[in-house]
């Protein structure tokens, strides 16, 4: 690489380029596909500390509430036999005292656990969001907006019961079961061992239903995920103008109303699944007491325990099963969320295509002179076997203006979404001020390099704060400065809210020309030392072309302009003017002297 100039530091480790970049290995892919509970469990590993106050104060709860079982034989068999009214208030007010001790824990430990959990969504959430900021346009292409918007909305929003209460369930009916499991040995091992003779069965029935149930909850994502991509596509102000236009309207709730349908039926089959087995399960649990009271009269088993004990233990064995149950049903819940976890952690471990450098070359945007070389330049979408650029090699000094022109597909488009990285060259290199600029911050580069694209997005939002997501720290003068030059600011000034008017969905409330003009304006604020104009005034008329085409003229000035036009007329008097054909450089030179060959310029200029 050449030397870098003096105003910047390279800080790339040797041998790397500071890109950091390394091919997925299969074995990497099939773990994406995969999901294990111990990846599950890393999401709570930030949590320990409170998540272990939460396993103690479940653990004293528990102790605590076993005491009322025994509370309550001792009011059976001593002190209502005998009169003994002192020990029966002692008693009750025990298990009073039991019960409000009980509820507080449960009151705290909820407020904690419930804490814990919106902060694991949260976390989870974000992650996702910020890594698909990461991913690069080629993401985003082959992506449906709807299905990006199902992962974050839908599957985190159907993983929140599973994440807040998974963790604290299985604490609090774990340490219940076993904590009644032991109270109900002491109180008769001989009744225990019956009790405890369905365990085995119910937990073979629940993971046979888990499993079914995950096939199913995979398949109501997918749904999902095509509901939100109708819904988007139909329902944004290009989506309805287009059905009203083409009469496609009935047909799109024809297949909204189909796709809803089949998530109806989906949900009847999740709520359904496996539940004649689950209900045999509540079946034997609830026919375990009468088989204990059909044992305890036997003959055999007469005056080997009291009715308080009887009693007690019939309590202590209902205060078993609903734990074990409740297990079962958070077994249940974890398996079959596990296809929202595989969906969600197939995004985080999507790899980043075009990437921050490991150690970047730190450099002051404000200091680029904006010298731009392309070096044996070769790119080809993904998926596409034909190369986009192949071999583009050109210099264009700083300060100095570059046109491309050629016919559509010819590549230019994909020459500025290079030079801005958007994408990575398959081969060969782009460098500005002689650093490669995929050794530049990703946030370093955007201040570099600006572009105005022939497609202008505008936010559902004012069009002071649509200028200002340029540079959020604009002053109102620099804004106005800036629409100004775009010769924007008299129509914006002549709105009803001035600065402060709404722009609609996707800025509708404007014409094509004043959206352009707007997004120049954006451009400008940020004061790029590179300009690439991808069509820019491409929606503009003649009057208002000129008019920007002046601001321009005027901005270039000790600035690197790339301009990409079909117009002829509005690159005539760049400093150098290259002709792409299928990728390819065909011709380069001046206006003057491209014409004077009598090349493919001078044919597209006659």
């Amino acid at each position: 690489m050449d030397s870098l100039p003096p105003n910047v530091t390279d800080n790339r480790p040797r041998g790397e380029g500071g890109r950091g970049r390394r091919a997925v290995t299969a074995a990497e892919k099939q773990q994406a596909r995969e999901v294990s509970l111990r990846r599950i469990g890393g999401l709570f590993r930030p949590h320990v500390g409170p998540l272990a106050v939460v396993v103690a104060i479940i653990v004293a709860s528990s102790v605590v509430a076993m005491a009322s079982p025994f509370l309550l034989r001792a009011v059976i068999d001593d002190a209502l036999p005998q009169r003994d009214l002192p020990l029966l208030a002692w008693l009750t007010a025990g298990m009073v005292a039991v019960a409000a001790v009980t509820a507080a824990l449960g009151v705290v430990q909820t407020w904690i656990s419930t804490r814990i959990g919106q902060e694991v969504m949260h976390r989870l959430r974000t992650d996702v969001f910020a890594h698909l900021q990461r991913q690069s346009i080629a993401f985003f292409t082959r992506t449906r907006t709807g299905e990006v918007q199902s992962r974050i909305t839908n599957d985190i929003g159907g993983m929140q019961g599973v994440v807040t209460s998974t963790a604290t369930s299985i604490a609090s009916n774990l340490t219940t079961a076993i904590a009644t499991s032991v109270a109900m040995a002491a109180l008769s091992w001989q009744l225990s061992l019956i009790s405890l003779v369905v365990v085995p069965p119910s937990i073979w029935l629940s993971r046979r239903v888990a499993r079914l149930r995950r096939t199913i909850t995979a398949q109501q994502q997918r749904e999902l995920a095509d509901l939100n991509v109708t819904i988007e596509e139909s329902l944004s102000i290009n989506g309805v103008t287009l059905a009203k236009t083409m009469g496609a309207s009935a047909a799109l709730v024809d297949r909204f109303s189909a796709s809803s349908t089949r998530l109806v039926d989906l949900e009847l089959r999740a709520q359904l699944a496996g539940r004649w087995r689950m209900a045999t399960t509540s079946v034997i649990f609830a026919a375990i007491p009468a088989l204990i009271y059909l044992v305890a009269g036997l003959p055999v088993a007469a005056g080997t325990m009291s009715i308080g004990t009887l009693v007690a233990f019939t309590a202590l064995q209902a205060g078993l099963f609903r734990p074990l149950t409740g297990l079962l049903n958070v077994g249940v819940s974890v398996i079959s969320s596990l296809a929202l976890f595989q969906r969600v952690f197939a995004y985080l471990d999507l790899p980043v295509d075009v990437a921050d450098p490991v150690r970047p070359v730190r450099i002051d945007p404000a200091t680029v002179r904006g010298e731009v070389r392309l070096e044996d330049v070769t790119f080809a979408y993904p998926g596409s076997a034909t190369a986009a650029l192949a071999g583009v090699s050109l210099d264009v000094p700083a300060g100095s203006t570059l046109a491309l022109v050629g016919e559509t597909g010819s590549g230019k488009s994909t020459l500025a979404a290079l030079v801005a990285r958007l994408y990575d060259p398959t081969a060969g290199r782009i460098l500005i001020d002689g650093i490669d600029v995929r050794d530049l911050a990703l946030t370093d580069l955007a201040g570099i390099v600006g572009i105005v694209s022939q497609e202008t997005y505008l936010l559902h939002t004012t069009v002071r704060e649509n200028l200002r997501y340029a540079r959020p720290d604009a002053t109102d003068a620099e804004i106005e400065a800036a629409a100004r030059a775009a010769q924007i600011h008299d129509l914006i000034a002549g709105l009803p809210d001035g600065y402060d008017t709404v722009v609609g969905s996707r800025g509708h409330r404007f014409s094509g020309g004043e959206k352009q003009r707007l997004a120049i304006a954006r451009t400008l604020l940020r004061n790029p030392r590179v300009l690439v104009l991808d069509e820019a005034t491409s929606a503009l008329d003649t009057e208002t072309e000129r008019a920007v085409q002046r601001a321009f003229d005027e901005l270039a000035r000790g600035r690197t302009t790339i301009t990409i036009a079909h117009r002829l007329s509005t690159v005539r008097d760049a400093d150098q003017i290259v002709v792409l054909d299928h990728g390819r450089v065909a011709e380069r030179g001046t206006h003057d002297g491209l014409v004077a060959d009598g090349g493919r310029y001078a044919a597209l200029a006659s």
